[in-house]
């Protein structure tokens, strides 16, 4: 029971503090698709988690905790960190695959980047998962250890902790029902909504109508959801010609 706890504990460090290193990534590291450094809410949910990253510092501290029963030190590090980067690009690979195929939806792309598999995962991001999971097993992981001890011994915290589980249970519900008309516009429509490109063109749509739009709920403005996916549909249709006119372009050029 205790274990289980603990877990619980630590998907909710994961999820409040990976949100806080993707705000603070998007505010001051993205001048290609944030060039004004505006503050953006990111995420699948509307509140200030992230589950990806629970799920992600759950794995790593599952891993670093396993007995690999190797004895030098650097070989361990080499071991470890791999298989960090192995299953956390697995778990992108995964959550990326269930909401493009069950939902229709891309929470993030990669298809400009080069290697990429479906503008699910790619080289750099893995190599980025690398960086991650040394850093998490050179300099985090003592004081998760830390962290945990703690909590086994003022249990009283797991107040604090089924509070966030219960405003994330909230949460879901509230974001499902919102994330079920997406679904059903794009399959009618037959494409897939980068759920981040519809909130920012959302929040740029408000501020060109000098409307005051929300920082969690990235989707409620003056007009009504459909009217923004509609307008998105015919942006969506629009460059998926200009692509193909450039890869025709291209092609001929070649020939």
């Amino acid at each position: 029971m205790e274990f289980w706890l603990q877990m619980s504990f630590l998907f909710f460090i994961g999820c409040f503090g990976g949100w806080g290193a993707e705000v603070l990534f998007r505010k001051f590291c993205c001048p290609d698709t944030n060039p004004e450094h505006h503050w953006i809410n990111p995420g699948f949910l509307t509140g200030p988690y992230l589950p990806l990253y629970g799920f992600g510092l759950t794995a790593m501290y599952l891993i670093c905790s396993i007995p690999w029963g190797i004895t030098t030190r650097w070989k361990l590090a080499v071991v470890v960190i791999l298989t960090i980067t192995v299953a956390m690009t697995v778990i992108e690979y995964i959550a990326g695959l269930i909401f493009v195929r069950g939902m229709k939806l891309k929470l993030w792309d990669y298809s400009d980047l080069p290697g990429n598999i479906r503008g699910i995962i790619c080289p750099q991001f893995t190599a980025l998962w690398g960086v991650c999971g040394a850093a998490y097993y050179f300099l985090i992981h003592p004081y998760i250890q830390h962290a945990l001890d703690w909590f086994g011994q003022n249990l009283a915290f797991s107040f604090v902790v089924g509070f966030f589980y219960g405003v994330f249970t909230i949460d879901l519900v509230y974001t499902t029902q919102l994330v079920h008309k997406i679904r059903a516009f794009a399959k009618e429509n037959n494409l897939v909504v980068r759920y981040e490109e519809l909130k920012a063109d959302i929040k740029e749509r408000a501020r060109r109508q000098k409307q005051r739009m929300s920082f969690v709920f990235a989707f409620r403005s003056g007009e009504p959801l459909l009217a923004h996916l509609e307008r998105y549909a015919k942006q969506y249709q629009l460059g998926g010609r200009m692509r193909r006119r450039g890869k025709h372009d291209k092609k001929k050029q070649q020939d």
